[in-house]
């Protein structure tokens, strides 16, 4: 891997309570290379800023993380270059599906993550946004 990850852990023995097997860490080094800065990824197509037509948690994650996963291929990275995400749901009772189904796209990449619950989204469809940080070394 690319990026030195400190002090990698699993939610599944950090948070068993939690049911979840997500690979995060609690820092990244970088070294040089090209730092990518996505926007807050919605349950929408890239091309045309239409929402997904699901109000089903796992399914507005599976579009944000292709979203984010697409992005940092178009910047010529991958998904092992991802260094950070921010993850906004809406209702707390949705954080193990966002999470697990996050998770999937995450499998020993080991970014560092900060979720947040919040009141709302910018559009009432949306019960996730995700931004992430990724860097594509030299």
């Amino acid at each position: 891997m690319a990026h030195t990850r400190i002090r990698k852990f699993n939610t599944g023995v950090t948070y068993p309570e939690q049911n979840l097997d997500n690979d995060l860490c609690q820092a990244v080094v970088t070294q040089g290379g090209k730092t990518v800065y996505l926007r807050g990824q919605c349950p929408q197509n890239l091309d045309d800023a239409v929402n997904i037509d699901s109000h089903d948690p796992v399914e507005q994650t599976h579009k944000v993380m292709q979203n984010i996963k697409q992005l940092i291929e178009e910047a010529g990275g991958s998904m092992e270059h991802l260094v950070k995400v921010v993850v906004y749901i809406t209702d707390v009772r949705h954080r193990e599906d966002v999470y697990r189904t996050m998770g999937e796209y995450i499998k020993g990449v080991h970014p560092c993550s900060t979720g947040l619950v919040v009141q709302a989204l910018a559009r009432p469809d949306w019960l996730v946004e995700i931004d992430g940080t990724a860097v594509i070394p030299d």
